[in-house]
C-alpha cells in the first residue's frame, strides 16, 4: 500500500514537472515571451538615472534655470530655448539628438534672428507632426517694464526652415492671455489646438517677492507684491484658424456672471492626453498657499472633474504639495509621471532637499511613489552627484514616448550661500521593470536549483558538478546577492547528506513525500509568473460552489 502511495507521488511529481516544462517551451518560443506580460505590469518601477557627458571639445548650453524643452520623439531630438543663467535672460536655441549624443547650437541670439527675445519663466509645446515649436510669455524684471514691452508676444519656430514666425505682437489684443509666466502649455497635436492655463500677468506696479520669484524660475528679485496678484485663466489657440478662446476665467475675477471659472495657479503640471481627450492639471501655487488638488478638463466637453481635492481627510499616498514637482504623460500606457524636487519655501529648502518620483496609473486613479530619496545631506548629495541628479527647481523634464525615456537638464538647487548658482547638469531617467529575459531566466534560475538539491540527496559528486556547471552559467556573476546565493548553495551538499539517513525508507533511494512537496513548492513559485488562467485557483474550492 505504501509502494503504491509512492509511486503515485513519483508519477504526480513527472506529471508537474512535464507541465512546467511546457510552460517554459511555450514562453521560449512565443515571440516577446508574452505569457509574462501580466506579471511585468504588475511590478513597480525601478528608476535609473544615467547622467550624459558629452566630449569635452563638443559645445553645451551653459547653467541656467527657468529654461523650456520640448522634445521630437520621431527625430529623437530635444530642443532646449532661453532661461536665466544666475545673471541675464538667454536668448539661445539648442538642439540634442539622442542617437549621436551631440548639443548643436542653432541660434546664439534668436532675436537677431527675427525671433524673441531673451526670456525666461516661458513656455513651449512641439506638433511633431507639422515639425513646429510655439513659445508664449516671459517674465520681466519691474525695473524693466513700460506698457511698450508688456506686450504679450507669440512665436513659431519652423523647424526645416529654420526660420521664427511672429504668429502675434500681444495675445491679449487678440483675446488670448495677457502677458503671463510660470504657466503651462499643452498641445492637441489632432486638432492643431493649444491649451494655456494659469501663470502669473504682468502688470506694471506690481512686483514680486524673492520668494515667489526664486519659486518659478530661480531668479533674484527684490521687492514685495502690493496688491493682490493676477492670475491668467484657461485659454485656447487654434492654430489653423488663428484665434484665441477664453474657456475658464479665474476663481478671483470672472468677466461675466455665468462666465466658466476655474481656480488658476503657478507652478502647477498640466499635460493632454489625446486619447480621452481631457487636461490633467496637478498642484501649483497660488500666492502663499500651496496647491495639492488633481482635477482634468474635457476640452471637448469642459467639463471638469474632481480626482483629488488634496485635502487632508483623502489619502497621504500622493505627491506633497509645497514642492517643485515637473511632469509628464505616456498616453499609451495611460500613465503620468511626477518628479517632486526642492521645496519651493525658501524657510523650509534646508530641510526639503530630497527627490521622490511618482507614477499616476491613470485607469485604476492610483498613485505609487516607486522613489523616494531619504538623505537630505550635502554630504549625500556630494557623494551621489554622478548616481543621481540633486533636488532643484526651475529645471526641465522631457519625455521621449517612443523609447520610454526621460530627459532632464539644468536648474536651481536652492544653495542659500550662492544664490546666483544655476545647474548645468544633463541626465537620462529609465523606468525599468523585469525583462521577459530576466523573468525567464529566473524561472530557470528556480528549476535548476530544486534540481541541484535533489541531487545533492541522491549523489553529492554528480551535484557538485551540477552546481559548477548547468547552475554557475546562469548565475550573474556581478550580481553581489545572486554571487552570495550561489556561494552558499555549497552547504546544501553537506546538509542534504546528514538529512538522508533519517528521510530514507527501506529499499527507497529518496524520500518521495519530501520530493513531491518541494516539487510542489517550486510550481507554486514559477506559476506567480504566469496569468491566473494558467494556474489552479487560489480561492477555496468550496467558495467556488454556488449553493
Amino acid at each position: 500500500m505504501q509502494d503504491h502511495s509512492l509511486e503515485q507521488k513519483k508519477e504526480d511529481g513527472e506529471k508537474e514537472y512535464l507541465e512546467k516544462k511546457r510552460m517554459y517551451d511555450q514562453v521560449k518560443e512565443e515571440p516577446g515571451g508574452g505569457l509574462f506580460n501580466t506579471f511585468i505590469g504588475e511590478q513597480e518601477y525601478r528608476p535609473v538615472w544615467r547622467p550624459i557627458q558629452p566630449c569635452k571639445t563638443d559645445v553645451q548650453p551653459g547653467m541656467r534655470g527657468g529654461h523650456q524643452m520640448c522634445m521630437d520623439p520621431y527625430t529623437e531630438t530635444i530642443y532646449l530655448f532661453g532661461g536665466w543663467d544666475g545673471n541675464q535672460d538667454l536668448s539661445d536655441l539648442w538642439t540634442y539628438h539622442v542617437p549621436t549624443h551631440k548639443w548643436t547650437l542653432i541660434m546664439r541670439d534668436t532675436e537677431v534672428e527675427g525671433g524673441p527675445s531673451a526670456r525666461s519663466c516661458h513656455k513651449v509645446c512641439i506638433d511633431p507632426d507639422r515639425r513646429q515649436i510655439f513659445t508664449l510669455g516671459r517674465y520681466l524684471d519691474m525695473l524693466c517694464r513700460t506698457p511698450g514691452n508688456l506686450k504679450s508676444d507669440f512665436y513659431m519656430y519652423d523647424i526645416d526652415s529654420n526660420s521664427w514666425t511672429l504668429i502675434s505682437e500681444d495675445t491679449g489684443e487678440m483675446g488670448g492671455p495677457q502677458l503671463i509666466f510660470d504657466h503651462q502649455m499643452s498641445m492637441d497635436v489632432e486638432q492643431r489646438k493649444i491649451y494655456v492655463f494659469g501663470g502669473r500677468v504682468l502688470t506694471p506696479h506690481t512686483a514680486i517677492t524673492f520668494e515667489e520669484r526664486s519659486g518659478t524660475c530661480g531668479m533674484a528679485l527684490v521687492g514685495s507684491s502690493n496688491s493682490d496678484p493676477t492670475f491668467s485663466g484657461l485659454y485656447c489657440y487654434h492654430v489653423s484658424t488663428n484665434t484665441w478662446t477664453k474657456l475658464c476665467d479665474d476663481c478671483s475675477r470672472p468677466s461675466s456672471p455665468g462666465f466658466p471659472t476655474i481656480r488658476s495657479r503657478v507652478g502647477h503640471s498640466m499635460l493632454f492626453h489625446p486619447g480621452c481627450r481631457k487636461l490633467f492639471i496637478f498642484a501649483g501655487q497660488r500666492s502663499k498657499e500651496y496647491l495639492n488638488d488633481f482635477f482634468t478638463y474635457n476640452v471637448d466637453t469642459q467639463e471638469i472633474q474632481q480626482i483629488s481635492e488634496g485635502t487632508k481627510k483623502e489619502p497621504c499616498n500622493i505627491p506633497a504639495a509645497g514642492f517643485t514637482q515637473r511632469a509628464t504623460i505616456d498616453p499609451e500606457l495611460n500613465e503620468i509621471y511626477v518628479l517632486s524636487g526642492l521645496s519651493k519655501d525658501k524657510e523650509k529648502r534646508d530641510d526639503n532637499v530630497q527627490n521622490s518620483f511618482w507614477v499616476y496609473y491613470i485607469a485604476q486613479n492610483k498613485w505609487s511613489c516607486i522613489y523616494r530619496n531619504e538623505n537630505t545631506g550635502e554630504h549625500y548629495w556630494s557623494k551621489m552627484q554622478h548616481l543621481e541628479p540633486c533636488p532643484r527647481f526651475a529645471h526641465q523634464l522631457v519625455y521621449d514616448p517612443c523609447n520610454k525615456v526621460h530627459y532632464l537638464f539644468g536648474g536651481n538647487p536652492g544653495r542659500s550661500c550662492l544664490p546666483r548658482l544655476r545647474l548645468d547638469d544633463f541626465w537620462q531617467l529609465q523606468l525599468c521593470r523585469p525583462s521577459h529575459e530576466q523573468i525567464l531566466q529566473k524561472c530557470k534560475l528556480f528549476i535548476r536549483k530544486h534540481r541541484f538539491e535533489e541531487l545533492a540527496v541522491k549523489d553529492r559528486m554528480a551535484a557538485l558538478q551540477y552546481l559548477q556547471t548547468s547552475l554557475s552559467e546562469i548565475i550573474d556573476h556581478e550580481d553581489s546577492e545572486q554571487t552570495k546565493e550561489f556561494q552558499l548553495l555549497a552547504s546544501v551538499l553537506f546538509q542534504e547528506q546528514d538529512e538522508k539517513e533519517t528521510h530514507l525508507g527501506a529499499g527507497h533511494s529518496i524520500d518521495e513525500s519530501g520530493c513531491h512537496h518541494r516539487r510542489s513548492q517550486l510550481f507554486d513559485q514559477l506559476i506567480e509568473f504566469f496569468p491566473s488562467f494558467m494556474s489552479q485557483p487560489k480561492a477555496n474550492l468550496i467558495d467556488l460552489i454556488s449553493l
